[in-house]
């Protein structure tokens, strides 16, 4: 799935957000590894990235070439620094209208507006995508996320209270939160 759009920043900046590509391996590998450094809400450690180089550029190679998925990247002055995607949750009749969205920003630019645009242009993509409901999990900690994503329209649906095991802080719970990208779920033909 292709996207490309730019957005200026709260500070004024232009950001381009648009689809990762096979070229873009090694800037998405070392923003991954920078971005799950800075937060604890992150699902992983920097030293848990199962991915190559390789291994990420064949990544987004695939998302690209893909009719439902898509990991977004954007750019500030150039840089890789944000990615947010949208993946299936599966193949299967009964859960292929689900998809789940991913996010993180280098924490410098935490406040420009990027998250939500990051998050806008998902759910513009899970929407083309034909999706019926996108689905996230957030640390309930994590107040700035939480009010963004309930900003954009999503709604919590349930509590992990051992959700994460923290290596700083023991526990963390999650807050599982959907989004319905159709009026009438029941109907959806997806």
């Amino acid at each position: 799935m292709e996207y490309r759009k730019t957005i200026k920043t709260k500070d004024g900046r232009e950001c381009l957000l648009r689809h990762g590509t096979e070229q873009d391996g090694k800037d998405v590998f070392d923003n991954f590894n920078l971005t799950h450094g800075q937060t604890d809400w992150l699902l992983s450690y920097p030293d848990e990235n199962s991915m190559t180089v390789e291994e990420e550029a064949s990544f987004l190679k695939e998302k690209t070439e893909s009719a439902d998925e898509i990991e977004i990247l954007a750019e500030l002055g150039g840089k890789v620094i944000g990615t947010a995607g949208i993946e299936r949750v599966g193949n299967k009749h009964k859960v292929r209208h689900r998809a789940s969205f991913g996010i993180s920003v280098e924490k410098d630019c935490w406040g420009l507006g990027i998250g939500r645009a990051l998050t806008e242009a998902c759910i513009e993509c899970a929407r083309k995508a034909g999706y019926s409901q996108l689905e996230l999990d957030v640390v309930a900690e994590n107040e700035s996320a939480l009010a963004l994503y309930r900003s954009c329209g999503f709604v919590e649906y349930g509590r992990n209270p051992l959700g994460f095991r923290s290596r700083l802080t023991g526990w963390q719970e999650l807050i599982l939160m959907r989004l319905e990208l159709v009026e009438n779920l029941s109907s959806a033909s997806r």
